[in-house]
């Protein structure tokens, strides 16, 4: 009995390795029809035929985007091809572990076919038993029989199952190495198609490198406009920390408020009674300081707690043509930029959507386009360059809720600007986005 339990356990481990593999490999798969799904639909992200310096500059930011978007994609194949490799090389040393086992098992079950078969006579087995020395004896060869007979048929059965396991193994690692080679594909495929880009950036670099004076004015005029558009938005972002203040102020006086005449309760029931106490006078106790109230905070640690899993703040196929923080454009000499956010391209009619649940604190004209603050908790969310807003401020909203349509401008480009903030400090939202 103890046999047949530990080989049924044997099989249900070996039944669950085969599911493990296979899950995994069908994560990998699906991780890689959605990032391929993802870069296929960032070529439908069309570049601007003009020659001007603004249109080049922006066909260099899309084109810069699509290149990092696929090297990251060809870095996801190598890694996950390392992982399927690793996988290949421990399913191979289990099948040369079940291999034996199965050997193992076959010459056991033959040695006990053997035996049976030199013993098989019904007559051989009576003689066996009736030849005892006493009735104890008779009792333990009669056992001995029937736990001989059980012995060779659980013999057969570890034979077919372990038959079973090495067919299993055998095909888990002909699907992972089926994966494996498909991936490689992919990889290569992928090499070409950033070859023929990176020869695109190239020529549309010797074509603005000739342009250096236009492209240090056209900077200079972007970098203006951001200017007054970040003072507009740390303006507005000040209010709403002053208003947290009072809120949490609020919240504290309301606390200690309460406790004080909690305490007085107390106090009076303590000393009621005592003639010569007279009134009793407590010392006022301390306000605690609160930069936020307690929804706030609550907010504020579920939001951290997501970070690398909030949603794309666009719909659609989209790439990120400008990066948060200071860098050069690479390439072009005294080209550097600037930027307080991140700047994501998407297809004519997409929509700006919430990250994360909260509520609109502020929204403002710039240049004649509309610009959303949502506070999440101590964070701030900013999405810039909309063409209109479908919710007002004081609206409570659910992540992926759509705030409004991303403006296309004149030369076709659809390019949302996003920025988050923990109170006055610039975050990265690469960081904080799923991607």
């Amino acid at each position: 009995m103890k046999q047949l339990l530990g080989l049924l356990l044997v099989c249900l481990l070996c039944v669950q390795g085969f599911a493990q593999s296979t899950r995994k490999i069908r994560e990998l798969e699906k991780q890689h029809a959605e990032l391929q799904k993802q870069i296929s639909a960032s070529e439908t992200l069309l570049q601007s035929t003009k020659k001007d310096v603004k249109s080049q500059l922006n066909n260099l930011a899309l084109l810069s985007g699509q290149i990092n978007e696929r090297k990251k994609y060809i870095e996801t194949i190598e890694k996950d091809v390392k992982v399927i490799q690793a996988e290949v090389d421990r399913l191979q040393l289990e099948l040369k572990a079940l291999q034996r086992e199965l050997a193992d098992k076959k010459k056991k079950y033959e040695q006990s076919v053997k035996y049976m078969y030199r013993n098989k006579s019904i007559q051989e087995k009576l003689m066996f038993i009736f030849s005892a020395d006493n009735l104890s004896q008779m009792y333990r060869r009669l056992r001995y029989v029937r736990e001989y007979a059980d012995y060779q048929r659980l013999q057969g059965i570890q034979v077919e199952r372990k038959q079973k396991q090495v067919a299993e193994k055998q095909q888990i690692l002909l699907a992972s190495k089926n994966a494996k080679e498909e991936m490689l594909k992919q990889g290569e495929t992928e090499r070409l198609k950033l070859e023929e880009q990176e020869k695109e950036r190239k020529t549309l670099l010797a074509s603005l490198q000739k342009k250096q004076r236009s492209i240090q004015s056209e900077i200079s005029a972007k970098r203006r406009s951001a200017n007054k558009l970040n003072a507009q938005i740390d303006r507005l972002i000040a209010i709403e920390i002053e208003n947290a203040r009072k809120r949490a102020e609020e919240e504290a006086r309301r606390k200690a408020e309460a406790k004080r005449k909690a305490e007085a309760a107390e106090e009076k029931k303590t000393v009621a009674g005592d003639s010569k106490s007279g009134t009793v006078k407590t010392a006022p106790s301390k306000m605690n300081e609160y930069k936020i109230d307690s929804e706030d905070r609550r907010l504020s640690s579920i939001f951290t707690q997501n970070k690398g899993r909030l949603p794309v703040p666009i719909t659609g196929p989209y790439v990120i043509v400008g990066h948060f923080g200071q860098y050069q454009v690479k390439g072009l000499r005294n080209v550097r930029l600037d930027n307080k956010g991140i700047d994501i391209k998407g297809k004519d009619g997409a929509q700006a959507r919430a990250i994360f649940d909260g509520e609109v604190s502020a929204i403002f004209q710039y240049n004649g386009l509309s610009n959303v603050l949502i506070r999440h908790g101590s964070y701030i969310s900013v999405y810039c360059n909309l063409s209109s807003v479908l919710v007002k401020k004081g609206s409570v909203l659910k992540a992926r809720d759509i705030i409004g349509p991303v403006n296309t401008d004149k030369d076709g480009n659809t390019v949302l600007h996003f920025q988050l903030r923990k109170e006055t400090e610039k975050l990265n939202p690469e960081l904080w986005l799923h991607r």
